[in-house]
């Protein structure tokens, strides 16, 4: 009978089961969804800057939940997850429509397939990293992340807009989204600056260089935002096609073994 009554009390606390979640970190997540969401409708609107506005707002989203959960200690696997959903629509699908939209579409079904690229290459970016989080090493990116690729969508478009550049049927825009989904899912290593502490002391230099950095992109933000972003993107591919710098970490195979091997496994297959 006791036996009996135990079971039946974990059986109802089991039906009590729920789920706690940290609530700041995750909705600037959820504002970061939001304003992919709006570029959307934006794109449809055919409102291109207001798109393009709306993927730039959801990076610096992006780069608060991150900073958020780390200073209150609140990183937990859910807003992992859910961050990465997230990035995919305002990182991954977001600015392909927006260029198909705005400058692919006299291509056709060529258009359509380099926009639909970009995305895909994007989402399984993501997943790559979601899978190698602990094992690549911290201070190097294994591709370009998603949202610098998105950032260089958004401000090519800014960038397009301020110089009164023709982007309908553009081949350089088409080459760029093809360009930049395949950079995504390459080996190559971009510096993620994790290892730069801003907190400490740093030479004099460091700050000369901030405002010189400053003072060029106050010039004229639309055109030198473009041209850093796509700067870092072409600096990692040129490093990684000739090879420079330092060799990237070996990925072990237990990374891409199927989930229903346990961790415990995982581990020591890791140490062999």
């Amino acid at each position: 009978m006791e036996n009996f009554n135990e079971l039946e009390e974990k059986t109802s606390a089991g039906k009590k089961v729920g789920m706690y979640v940290y609530v700041l970190p995750n909705m600037m997540t959820i504002a970061n969804l939001f304003c992919g969401f709006y570029s959307i409708l934006q794109t449809f609107a055919g409102e291109y800057k207001n798109a393009a506005i709306a993927i730039v707002v959801a990076a610096i989203f992006d780069q608060l939940d991150g900073r958020l959960a780390r200073l209150t200690r609140a990183t937990s696997q859910f807003g992992a997850e859910l961050d990465s959903l997230c990035d995919a629509v305002s990182f991954g699908v977001a600015p392909a429509l927006l260029v198909y939209q705005w400058a692919l579409l006299p291509f056709g079904r060529l258009g359509m397939m380099a926009s639909f690229l970009f995305a895909a290459c994007g989402v399984l970016r993501l997943a790559r990293f979601n899978v190698q989080v602990g094992v690549v090493e911290k201070n190097y990116f294994q591709g370009l992340p998603i949202p610098m690729a998105a950032g260089i969508v958004a401000s090519a478009f800014l960038a397009f807009n301020d110089m009164a550049w023709e982007a309908k049927a553009n081949k350089g825009l088409l080459c760029m989204m093809i360009l930049l989904g395949l950079v995504m899912v390459s080996n190559f290593r971009y510096r993620s600056f994790k290892d730069l502490d801003l907190k400490q002391r740093l030479p004099f230099r460091y700050l000369i260089s901030g405002v010189i950095l400053l003072f060029l992109v106050a010039l004229r933000p639309e055109v030198m935002l473009f041209v850093l972003f796509f700067g870092y993107a072409l600096t990692g591919a040129i490093f990684g096609i000739l090879r420079l710098g330092k060799k990237h970490k070996q990925i072990p195979a237990s990374v891409y073994a199927p989930a229903q091997v346990n961790e415990k496994d995982l581990q020591e297959e890791h140490e062999d």
